[in-house]
């Protein structure tokens, strides 16, 4: 396969900007599949308001990513695909972990991260990504990979402790900045199927790799820092409070 015609990605092929918003994907095993894990969420035992509200916004989240526009989108443009990788793996995850108190992913942090890092990166690898787009098993085999992988993470961050939590949150911030700033400096576009795509949104292939590593490097690093200072400030929040009823 040499061009970007001749990838057929399981959203379909490219889109043009007039297109794209009427490319729905109704897959009907796609629409069971998430309707009966939505009813199942919702059904777990001492599920209270507040968890129902983030199942909502997890399936709406997963509608985003595998049935709305988006989907096509990111047969397209690279960026578009590292929008999706970082919302499968830096959102829909803890979320997901927020909504089900009861879900656990064993397994030490240490090991989720190398395992979510080698897993991330090895998408990444052209050929694998090449793979991935060209037939629909390869494609679900990489988003299972990648979301099972991230909820070992955010599973792992919830219940050690804050330091390892800590260093799980910025080592994953560590490889996806890395990966990002290699995608931004890299001298030629490296993805065969966004040879074509970018074109007619406006952007050379490697104009759309480079935003694809700077969505990576600067927002999906951002995530992950974001979330260790913030285990970092409810730490001190706990401790000056042990201290002052002290």
């Amino acid at each position: 396969m040499s061009d970007g015609n001749a990838w057929l990605p399981y959203c379909g092929s490219a889109p043009a900007p007039a297109e794209w918003l009427h490319r729905w994907n109704f897959d009907p095993v796609l629409l069971f599949i998430l309707a009966l894990t939505v009813v199942f969420l919702l059904r777990q035992p001492g599920a209270s308001a507040r968890d129902r509200q983030l199942i909502v916004t997890a399936a709406a989240l997963a509608l985003l990513l595998f049935v709305s526009p988006f989907c096509a989108l990111t047969s397209a443009l690279f960026s578009a695909r590292a929008v999706h990788h970082l919302l499968l793996t830096a959102a829909l995850p803890p979320l997901l972990m927020a909504a089900c108190p009861r879900l656990h992913v064993p397994g030490r942090a240490l090991l989720w991260t190398a395992t979510h890092a080698f897993i991330f990166w090895s998408w990444h690898v052209p050929q694998a990504y090449g793979w991935a787009l060209s037939s629909d098993l390869a494609y679900w085999l990489m988003q299972a990979s990648l979301l099972l992988s991230a909820l070992g993470v955010w599973s792992a961050v919830r219940r050690v402790s804050v330091t390892n939590a800590i260093a799980a949150l910025l080592g994953t911030m560590v490889q996806m900045g890395l990966l990002g700033a290699l995608l931004t400096f890299a001298g030629s576009a490296l993805y065969a199927p966004h040879f074509i795509g970018p074109i007619v949104w406006g952007l050379s292939p490697l104009e759309d790799q480079q935003l694809a590593g700077l969505i990576m490097w600067a927002p999906g690093a951002g995530i992950y820092l974001a979330a260790a200072l913030a285990l970092l400030a409810r730490w001190f929040a706990r401790e000056r409070a042990s201290a002052l009823a002290g």
